[in-house]
């Protein structure tokens, strides 16, 4: 699975949303992720801002060809949770 976003929201200089596309089994659709968390400190070594985001959001896996478990009544709803940190470039 992959997932490639663009931040597309802002909120006081940090951002509140991610759009992207989600790509699972072969299938390729877009898929909205909501940040929960989002923080940027000076690494004390490197001296280099590192910046943390904690996101999620829902998809329905049928969407994606992944149905088994639907007709025995399993919910096809699925969060997906993203954490990542990451070294500001410049």
């Amino acid at each position: 699975a992959t997932y490639k976003g663009t931040l597309t929201n802002f909120k006081n200089g940090a951002p509140t949303e991610v759009r992207g596309e989600l790509t699972l089994h072969g299938v390729t659709k877009p898929v909205t992720l909501q940040i929960n968390q989002f923080l940027c400190k000076p690494n004390p070594m490197t001296k280099k801002e590192v910046c943390g985001a904690d996101a999620s959001g829902t998809f329905n896996r049928a969407d994606f060809g992944i149905s088994y478990g639907d007709k025995y009544g399993f919910k096809m709803d699925v969060k997906l949770a993203i954490q990542v940190e990451a070294i500001r470039a410049g």
